[in-house]
């Protein structure tokens, strides 16, 4: 069993806990996943900053995700 088959495994056993953290916390975790862009991109010149948005938003949509809900992220655009 190699590295990323362990972490799937205890990321399984915890998914319910963070799909809840992620429904209680999502303002704060989306201000950290802002946060965490804007200071990449501040720090890279501004030259990749369509890359870090559209990186900001996959994060967004697999946490939003987790419950099978995409509820918890309005500034994901949905297909």
């Amino acid at each position: 069993m190699g590295f990323m088959d362990k972490a799937k495994d205890a990321f399984g056993k915890h998914e319910d806990k963070a799909a809840d953290a992620v429904d209680q916390h999502s303002d704060r975790i989306d201000d950290g996943i802002q946060r965490g862009t804007d200071l990449a991109d501040e720090r890279t010149g501004g030259k990749h900053g369509e890359h870090l948005d559209r990186g900001a938003d996959q994060v967004r949509d697999r946490l939003d995700g987790l419950d099978g809900k995409d509820d918890d992220f309005p500034s994901v655009d949905r297909p």
